[in-house]
Formats: structure tokens, sequence, C-alpha cells
């Protein structure tokens, strides 16, 4: 093994989004190198949004930013008050990359490609020099009098300032809970709904622009989408997120209840089929389409209330109402498993916050040793969010250095 003759500012491990974005960011002659294991860098940002990149969220206060953070929103209050959203906008317009609005709040570059990101930052990268070596594993790293002591399979490099980027490496982690640093141990986030209900797999594909779904001490609210293979959208995803742990411990089977409509309230829901029944009595029942609901669902809806194919208005009471509204807003699911989210892999756990700088994201323990991204135990719902707490956290490394 050869020592580098080089000395480095700044080694990142790990070339994803929040290790290459503190990178180039550095001040200007900072000498500044990536070490990535795999042979491209920014895998994840490439296939992010359907390879479009959803990059940021359109919300520039700092309190409700955080909201979307079932962990980290407490450290990243002051972080994304120096850097937040609106920093993440104007960084990339003034490297010549545009940020579009969605009308869900996310934002993605003009060119609906991720490519676009990748290209501004390898073309960052090349201006202010930084060095990428791929397929560059690190097997050990170590604090030195000097700073830090970088050793890969043939080499040995040294830094004053080390950034670990490396998202859930389970080597890097080994050896970071070998320097007494505290791990939470990861569990999936960001993960849709398995149900087995053959009814449910005849409405594959039905899209909700709200639902309300429940769980025992949780419940969250968004748009819904109902899968071959059970639930998904950003409703469902939200709960993943916030009951990540608590699902992990159940094994995946537990028990939700969905709320399909709601911006109506029972009342409202009675009312429309009262008002439905009064002005077609001998109408059938499957034949009418009630609050916004499509065809199919709303004969779902009828099966499970027990409502007659051939059932008119008139012969429709009380009873039938309780339970079409029931239905409506209080249905009930076993979950027995879950899938990934697109290719959005997410975890919840990684380093402690108790063990960073908020103001810098420096290991308090260790001088000169940094983290960034999902190596720590940060994590969002889906939106955007989980990349803008990479850049923030690239950022305040790379203001340190």
């Amino acid at each position: 093994m050869h020592q580098s003759v080089d000395r480095f500012d700044l080694v990142v491990i790990g070339g994803g989004a929040a290790g290459f974005f503190s990178a180039i960011n550095t001040p200007e002659g900072s000498k500044v190198l990536i070490l990535e294991k795999n042979k491209r860098p920014l895998q994840k940002v490439k296939v992010s949004g359907g390879g479009r990149c959803n990059v940021t969220h359109f919300c520039f206060d700092p309190q409700k930013l955080v909201e979307n953070y079932p962990r980290g929103s407490d450290f990243l209050l002051e972080p994304f008050g120096r850097f937040g959203p609106q920093q993440t906008i104007d960084w990339f317009n003034q490297r010549g990359v545009s940020i579009k609005k969605e009308s869900d709040g996310r934002m993605f570059p003009d060119t609906d490609s991720s490519q676009t990101i990748i290209d501004c930052f390898l073309n960052e990268a090349r201006r202010k020099k930084v060095e990428l070596r791929l397929l560059s594993k690190v097997l050990d790293f170590e604090n030195s009098d000097d700073g830090w002591l970088v050793r890969l399979e043939n080499e040995e490099i040294r830094t004053s300032k080390l950034l670990i980027a490396t998202g859930s490496d389970k080597h890097i982690w080994e050896r970071l809970k070998a320097m007494s640093l505290d791990i939470i141990e990861p569990v999936p986030s960001l993960f849709t709904f398995h149900i087995e209900d053959s009814a449910l797999q005849g409405l594959t594909g039905t899209p909700f622009p709200e639902i309300v779904v429940r769980t025992k001490g949780l419940q969250s609210r968004g748009p819904g989408l109902i899968t071959h293979w059970g639930m998904s959208g950003p409703g469902v995803l939200k709960l993943s997120a916030f009951g990540a742990r608590v699902f992990f411990e159940k094994d995946y089977c537990f028990d939700i209840n969905v709320d399909w409509l709601p911006r109506f309230s029972e009342s409202d829901i009675i009312n429309e089929l009262k008002t439905e029944q009064a002005s077609n009595p001998k109408k059938k029942v499957r034949n009418f389409t009630p609050l916004g609901l499509s065809k199919r669902f709303w004969e779902f809806i009828c099966n499970k209330s027990q409502v007659s194919e051939h059932q008119n208005w008139s012969e429709t009471g009380k009873k039938h109402f309780k339970r079409i509204t029931e239905s409506l807003k209080k249905m009930s699911f076993e979950v027995n498993g879950k899938s990934t989210f697109k290719d959005e892999f997410v975890t919840a756990g990684g380093i402690s916050l108790e063990e960073v700088d908020p103001k810098t994201f420096q290991s308090i323990k260790y001088s000169g040793l940094y983290f960034a991204g999902e190596v720590l135990d940060i994590d969002a719902v889906t939106g955007g969010f989980n990349f803008q707490a990479a850049w923030t956290g690239g950022w305040h490394v790379a203001s340190s250095i």
C-alpha cells in the first residue's frame, strides 16, 4: 500500500447527492476528492422522480418544511433557515438550471430530466477541479495528528476534513460504531401497502385526489391510489414514513382505516344520497356516481354496503345509507406486507443526531469528521424533501471547510 503524495482539504466518501453537493460548494481553491465505490456517481439523482429528479419542494417556511420529516425535524429547523428550498433554487438558477413548480409543490428542472442536474454537478466539479474517483471502495479511516487517514485497497490518503456521505452502507456504519458513534439501526421508510382483497384488484389504477389513512395512533392525509397489490400514493407513503418503526416492529402486518372522501362529512354524504333518492326513486342505486366517484368504485362501495345489483332508490333506507357512509368514511383493511416505492428506497435510521452539530454537520466527538445525507437519522416523506435535506447538509459541510 502506498501513501498518496497529495493531501486534501476535504475527502468525501460517497458520490451521491449530499456528498457531491458538498464537494462542489467548498471554497474556491480547495483541494477536494470524492471517493465513490460504484462505477457512476449520483445514481439516486438519476432515477429519482421517474428520471426527472424532484429537486426540492415549494415550501419556504422552515417551520412548515420540517413537518415533512418524521425524523430530523428539530435538527433541521435552523439549517433550513440558512440553506433551504429558496437557496437551492437560487443555486441552480445561478448555474443556468431553471427549476419549475408543479401543482402539488414538487419542483423539477425545466427539462424534466435528472441528467440536467447531474450535468450541472459534473460541470461544477470540473470547474472547481474536484477530483472524482469511481470504483474506489474505502476499507477504513482513522483520526490522525493532522486530520484523517483514509485507506483504500492499495493507497492511503491524507485529508484535513472527512465527510461521510455513504447512505446506509453497512461497512461504513460498522466502522463508525467501532468509533463509539451512536447508530440508530435502519428500517425501511416510504413504502406502499400490500392488501389481499380481491375486490380491490378490480380497481387497479383508481386515483383519489385526497384520502385519510389511519392506524392506531397515526394518520395521514394526501392523494391515494389503488394498485394491483394494494394501496399507494402520497397519503399512504406519508403514513409509512411516520410509522416506519412501528410497522417494522409489527412485521408489516397491521390494520388500517380509510376515509375515501375526507372533504365530505357523513351528513354531507347522507344528504347527497337522500337528494338522489327523492329525485329518482325508481332508478337503480348502482347507476348513480356521487361526489365525484368513478362508476367502478361506486359499484365496489355498493358491494361492500350490501346494495343488490337491481336495487332502486325507493328500496334503499337508513340501514343502507349508514352502510354506504361507513364504507366511504371508515373502510377497514388488513395490511400484510410492503413494497418499495418505485426506485426511491429510503431508510429511517443512521447516525444519531445527538452526535452532530447542526451548525456545521460536524461530529461532536471527532473534530474534522462530518456527516450529510442519508447516513444521518434524517428522512422525509416523498416530494423532494429528502433531496433538500441532502443539499442542506452538503452546503453546511462545505461552508465549514
